[in-house]
């Protein structure tokens, strides 16, 4: 293992620009994972990452001393706590990180198969908690508009908890084109639509379509959607978190379909 104590040591610049820089990532093709289980999640589909980073504490954590033992072919460099408090992605550091090269998606957007349309989400943390939902509901395939916060920024990555390695993630994408394909039913959701989101078809395939924390679903986005949807809210809250808007509309597509054959008899695990 290499140990790092300086400032001024070239890798350790590197990995900064590299940890706090999306622009430099994206010019070196690579994602930041911070955290154990980003990194065994990325291991165990796409083998050993580039380089971990590991801080002088979190080298005497158990679980990541063992991980190190069992990957013996995955060199690391040992930095101080102070100069890997500077790489940190998040307030509570776990001691180690990653390098690695972003999972490519070999694929075009298929317009027969089930999707999830995000239109211009921007917090990392809400981008993250719907694409957990979305993997955990077997939405498989993702689809960014331009202006969404980026799927493989490291607090994406962290709220998402490994659920991108098993997604198909198409950024920068051109919404409104794909939906003039589409051979599905699409979706979105809004506060006056007349259509119940319990009551609703949801047929198969289908396109569910989210927007923006504060402004929704653009408007001409929304006017290409098949349906619109409500979720009905009893109480006195005026909206919900598109985040939990998202998981509500996902999971209630996977009650539907619990009688047609086996999908709610899968092995569960939480991601």
């Amino acid at each position: 293992m290499n140990l790092i104590v300086s400032r001024g040591n070239a890798r350790f610049r590197e990995l900064k620009k590299l940890c706090h820089g999306g622009r430099e990532r994206r010019k070196a093709g690579r994602i930041v994972l911070d955290g154990l289980h980003l990194i065994e999640s990325y291991a165990q589909r796409f083998g050993p990452p580039d380089e971990l980073v590991v801080s002088e504490t979190g080298l005497r954590r158990a679980e990541i001393a063992r991980f190190l033992e069992r990957h013996p072919e995955m060199a690391a460099n040992v930095l101080a706590d102070t100069l890997f408090a500077e790489l940190a992605t998040v307030d509570t550091p776990g001691g180690i990180l990653a390098i690695a090269a972003p999972p490519r998606c070999g694929r075009d957007a298929d317009p027969s198969a089930d999707a999830v349309l995000l239109d211009g989400i921007q917090d990392p943390g809400n981008l993250g908690s719907i694409l957990r939902s979305a993997a955990a509901a077997g939405f498989r395939q993702i689809l960014l508009s331009s202006d969404c916060a980026r799927a493989w920024s490291p607090k994406t990555l962290r709220a998402a908890m490994g659920a991108h390695f098993s997604l198909d993630i198409h950024e920068d994408a051109d919404l409104p084109g794909f939906l003039s394909t589409y051979r599905g039913q699409s979706l979105v959701t809004a506060p006056d639509a007349d259509a119940d989101l319990f009551a609703a078809e949801l047929g198969r395939p289908v396109a569910w379509i989210f927007g923006n924390e504060g402004q929704g679903v653009r408007p001409e986005l929304s006017m290409s959607a098949g349906k619109r949807v409500r979720i009905p809210m009893p109480g006195n809250a005026e909206s919900l978190n598109v985040g939990a808007a998202a998981a509500i509309c996902l999971f209630e597509t996977v009650r539907r379909r619990c009688g047609d054959g086996d999908i709610c008899a899968a092995p569960r695990r939480i991601l």
